[in-house]
């Protein structure tokens, strides 16, 4: 049984890595996968009462994670309904291209904290396009964002599916992570926008001679400042709910979902239906990345059943017999993450080490946190903020290996290195 389990999510994982090449979507191997492996375990089990309360359970920990990222991603689209980043875009202006790379990767890596790398990803490089004209200075600029919103994703537990994944799953705690890997996030931003912005000194910023409308109807100033104001203060509250209450994270987003409703209902109670209809928490919902989720659901009952089988226990036992050091082992990790989809990576991890032996915020959850959720910069494909660059600017692999690889690299292993330096000196 262990041998057709493994061998299954094998073929699962590459179909999942290998997305581009195939041309078969993640969400449909992950899938796939998932049933295939349960399938295989409940048949080769003698034991049926065991294997369907562990898929319960299981099922009630990917659910947990599911209706968080869903009501977080549908606020975010309400935001950005009614114009609300441009509270922030709107802000940033300046003539020389040095400096604007400093203010949008900074912008990014703080948005993206407080957001999410996908969903900044795709506000900034947006605004991007509307401040510069020349593509070879935006591609700059995109791989700059996607290094930038990965490193602001990783020390917040709402600001990357892993984090967010280690944060319900009793990893790590809201404070511990913003104080224990905030430091070396800047230390992977600033290397590389180091680089590129001496590479882009005394160079002017050209902007578009046009800036295209997207054809929507506009929203009021007050509209604006309303619900991004909101929509933000709903997210940074949702840790302070869980500590509050004690309840997990996912109450505390649906709450703020009912409020953000509730508000965009009185708001636009006057208006016309046609001319409200885009607007709507209803219409959001339409437009949140239903793929990512049935991929989030997919891949971790997938693993769920390599935990039960005690297979990762297994494989934890072989590295610490092997490699020995935690530190070795979980940049490993993140170096692999580069290839592959991170969420599968840090779903086995928390499968392969008990919390009983390392308990929550320990050393190895928080330094998982940060190899995985910055490893994805270092190539394109590494991570959903890579890929959605990819598409929005037509960045090709190459290119981003040739130029923003190395700088990614030299990032993440500056940010190890402070991670490691600051774990000596105050732990």
């Amino acid at each position: 049984m262990l041998a057709s389990i493994v061998v299954i999510f094998v073929i699962a994982y590459l179909a999942i890595a290998l997305e581009h090449p195939i041309k078969i979507n993640k969400s449909s191997s992950a899938l796939l996968g998932a049933g295939l492996l349960w399938s295989t375990y409940a048949l080769c089990s003698g034991n049926q009462h065991l294997v369907e309360q562990q898929l319960n359970d299981s099922l009630a920990a990917t659910a947990q994670i599911v209706f968080f990222l869903i009501g977080a991603m549908t606020i975010v689209e309400v935001v950005d309904a009614h114009n609300g980043f441009e509270v922030i875009t709107s802000k940033i202006r300046t003539g020389k291209l040095s400096s604007l790379m400093w203010l949008v990767g900074f912008v990014t890596f703080f948005l993206s904290s407080v957001l999410d790398n996908l969903t900044t990803t795709i506000v900034m490089i947006s605004l991007v396009k509307k401040l510069l004209d020349r593509h070879e200075d935006r591609l700059f600029f995109a791989g700059m964002i996607v290094i930038a919103a990965n490193a602001g994703g990783a020390w917040t537990p709402i600001g990357d599916v892993t984090t967010t994944m280690l944060w319900i799953g009793g990893q790590i705690t809201t404070l511990a992570i913003m104080k224990g890997v905030l430091i070396p996030s800047l230390v992977n931003l600033l290397v590389p926008l180091t680089v590129v912005s001496y590479l882009l000194r005394g160079r002017e910023v050209v902007a578009p001679s046009t800036i295209e409308e997207n054809g929507q109807l506009q929203t009021t100033r007050f509209e604006k400042n309303l619900m991004f104001l909101l929509g933000i203060g709903i997210l940074v509250m949702v840790p302070v709910f869980k500590t509050v209450t004690h309840l997990p994270p996912f109450m505390g987003i649906l709450l703020g979902l009912g409020v953000l409703w509730l508000a965009g209902d009185l708001v636009h109670r006057n208006k016309e239906e046609l001319d409200k209809q885009h607007l709507t928490l209803a219409h959001a919902l339409m437009k949140i990345d239903m793929s990512s989720i049935v991929f989030f659901i997919g891949i971790l009952l997938a693993v769920a059943t390599l935990e039960h089988t005690h297979i990762l226990s297994a494989i934890a036992a072989w590295l610490d017999h092997s490699v020995g050091r935690l530190d070795v082992i979980v940049t490993l990790i993140g170096l692999v993450s580069a290839v592959v989809d991170n969420v599968p990576l840090v779903a086995a991890s928390m499968g392969m080490y008990d919390l009983a032996k390392y308990p929550a915020d320990s050393f190895l959850w928080e330094f998982m946190a940060y190899c995985a959720g910055t490893g994805g910069s270092i190539l394109i494909i590494g991570s959903a903020a890579g890929v959605a660059a990819m598409g929005l600017e037509s960045i090709h692999f190459f290119w981003y290996m040739k130029r923003i690889s190395g700088l990614a690299l030299l990032g993440y292993f500056g940010g190890i290195a402070a991670y490691l330096v600051q774990a000596r000196l105050f732990w």
